[in-house]
């Protein structure tokens, strides 16, 4: 395992390796079949995951849901927060990268553009990865800001995510994951 801080940058764009992505989808996954048989201490493991990460998020900030979605696998299986599928305000699952942008973009409805990730941590499990950040946001009907604190667990096969499951309770990911809590720092 591997836990350590991940960053994001503002106002990017896609990258070549993102058009590439994007345009050739089979070496995308080659690629991502490659590197997820490395062990998560690989230190090319991780001079290749991290960055991916990182352009990954920067497109969900950027509202590039194609971008985003680059590591999904066709089955994915994407799970939103529990506190929103109780509250009857979403589906529990959506399938595929296209149900993925789907849910996000029905995000946009109440959230508009103010949604924003920013990491604070990265963990690498191997075949998990745990994604801890900050994340305000405001809506748009009424301009309520809200902060919350998003987590993600995404399991991986061959490389690219067939499940992510969203929290807003960073503690209940860590545990979730079989994860000790974030040490107060």
């Amino acid at each position: 395992m591997v836990r350590r801080p991940l960053r994001v940058r503002e106002n990017t764009s896609r990258t070549l390796d993102q058009r590439l992505a994007i345009r050739i989808p089979a070496v995308s996954r080659a690629a991502l079949r490659l590197l997820s048989r490395l062990p998560p201490r690989s230190r090319l493991r991780q001079a290749l995951l991290w960055p991916a990460v990182q352009r990954g998020i920067e497109a969900y900030n950027r509202r590039d849901l194609d971008a985003a979605a680059i590591g999904f696998h066709p089955r994915l299986e994407y799970h939103p927060y529990r506190e929103f599928v109780e509250a009857g305000l979403t589906e529990p699952s959506y399938h595929g990268p296209e149900g993925y942008k789907a849910y996000i973009r029905a995000t946009y409805e109440v959230w508009g553009g103010e949604v924003r990730l920013y990491p604070t941590e990265l963990v690498d499990m191997g075949d998990q990865l745990v994604l801890l950040a900050d994340m305000p946001m405001r809506a748009q009907a009424s301009g309520v800001a809200l902060s919350e604190h998003y987590a993600t667990i995404a399991t991986l096969q061959d490389g690219m995510i067939i499940r992510q499951r969203d929290f807003l309770d960073q503690a209940e990911a860590l545990r979730e994951a079989g994860l000790p809590p974030r040490s107060a720092a």
